[in-house]
């Protein structure tokens, strides 16, 4: 059960319009890394979480994801409000409403002529949000690192955002919001590691001839460190077709009927080495002239 209270959980203030910052903030409203995609994310994965703190937690956080979609929207639209009354009301010479749209340099002008100022579900380049976002595979361990991965990119964002406004309110509510996505991430990997078995995901064991085996797969100088040291894999400096110890080729076990049709097939098919055909490129080229200057 859900309930909206109408006191944000952040208090906004705001200095003034700008809907070039509007715009920018809609990559953490509609966005890839942004509050729904957040939201969703973490219901999905509490929704289908049979451990009962572990939900708690997810859901918690889901819900609070929402809040932050709220202060991110509420700043959108308090960002836009001159732009909403300008463009509704006409007050303005054409030129110069234009200009005061388009003079931060990105698609705000977009923005407000299609969705009049409000917080559309886009990113900052105008993509719609798309339920892609959500990346929930319903193993724990897998969803619980790709949250802290999400978490980690969320925050980068809104540091970037702080650095791109001298609002000094904006600024503040965008510092709250990155802050939580450092809490976020905190909680979930003490949720990760509550789990006395969570490496690697899932159940099944991995192969274990190639489990600590680093294969060294470019050519040149190879930078050692405790990524592919000896101390921790099995290093392999120059790996040959095939690891396992077989030729490398591929195979596949056919009836004698299916071997006769690929056979002729293969025999309709096949090139002729001996032959150099006039195409159409050779024709197209003509007879080579002089470049005269």
């Amino acid at each position: 059960m859900f309930r909206h209270v109408k006191q944000l959980q952040y208090t906004v203030r705001v200095a003034e319009p700008n809907p070039g910052l509007a715009n920018l903030l809609l990559e953490q409203f509609g966005g890839p890394q942004g509050e729904l995609a957040a939201a969703c994310r973490y219901f999905t994965q509490g929704l289908g979480d049979d451990d009962p703190g572990r939900k708690a937690m997810l859901m918690d956080i889901a819900t609070e994801e929402l809040s932050h979609l709220e202060i991110i929207g509420t700043l959108v639209g308090m960002l836009n409000k001159g732009a909403k009354g300008a463009l509704a009301e006409g007050t303005e010479s054409e030129a110069e409403l234009y200009r005061s749209l388009s003079s931060n340099g990105n698609d705000s002008h977009i923005t407000s002529l299609l969705y009049g100022g409000g917080p559309p579900l886009t990113n900052s380049g105008g993509v719609p949000w798309t339920a892609a976002y959500i990346d929930t595979i319903g193993e724990v361990t897998a969803d619980l690192r790709s949250n802290i991965a999400a978490e980690a990119r969320a925050k980068i964002i809104y540091e970037r955002l702080i650095n791109v406004t001298d609002d000094p309110g904006v600024k503040d509510a965008l510092s709250f919001l990155m802050t939580r996505e450092v809490a976020h991430q905190m909680s979930f990997e003490k949720a990760l590691y509550s789990i006395r078995n969570n490496f690697p995901a899932g159940k099944l064991p991995p192969v274990e001839e190639y489990a600590n085996t680093y294969y060294n797969m470019s050519q040149g100088d190879d930078i050692r460190g405790s990524w592919n040291s000896d101390e921790h894999f099995n290093y392999v400096a120059d790996p040959q077709p095939a690891v396992d110890g077989g030729d490398g080729s591929a195979s596949v076990g056919l009836s004698s009927e299916q071997m006769a049709m690929l056979k002729a097939m293969a025999d309709r098919t096949k090139s002729d080495e001996t032959i150099d055909p006039i195409t159409g490129v050779d024709l197209g080229i003509g007879e080579p002239q002089e470049y005269k200057r």
